[in-house]
């Protein structure tokens, strides 16, 4: 039986959480892709197929936050099948200086034949560039 686009979701989110890009590019579709409309500066807009998402997640976000657990997870499941939206808080640290990290989310999910089309995560850009912030501080502190 094929997993529904909520499933694939539940999926998604757990492979984002646990930091296993593997497991989460294996649930994009291959021309998949995951964008951010609300970033900061330094933060692709977009990453379109699987080996570009793979490249950024081992690359560069799983060094700057870690992510321990998603609190408040609402699932939004809509009247078109391929379509769900999640709120959520995610709460971690950020792994150059240990600070907590807290941020909310809402995302819009596409999925199709049990792969996601697209992931647009509004993220609530200002904890990640505090983030970013504090990591180039820290780095300029040591040289």
């Amino acid at each position: 039986m094929t997993a529904t686009s909520r499933e694939i979701v539940e999926q998604m989110l757990r492979a984002g959480r646990e930091m296993d890009a593997d497991s989460f590019v294996e649930l994009m579709a291959p021309d998949g892709y995951l964008e951010w409309p609300y970033r900061p500066p330094g933060v692709p807009a977009r990453l379109q197929g699987r080996a570009e998402i793979h490249r950024h997640l081992t690359e560069a976000a799983g060094a700057l936050i870690r992510f321990d657990e998603y609190r408040n997870v609402v699932v939004h499941e809509t009247t078109d099948p391929e379509v769900v939206i999640v709120e959520y808080e995610a709460h971690g640290a950020v792994v150059p200086t240990g600070a907590p990290f807290q941020q909310m989310v809402i995302a819009v999910f596409r999925v199709r034949n049990g792969q996601i089309l697209s992931y647009r995560d509004y993220i609530n850009p200002l904890p990640l560039a505090e983030a970013l912030a504090s990591v180039a501080a820290a780095t300029r502190a040591r040289t």
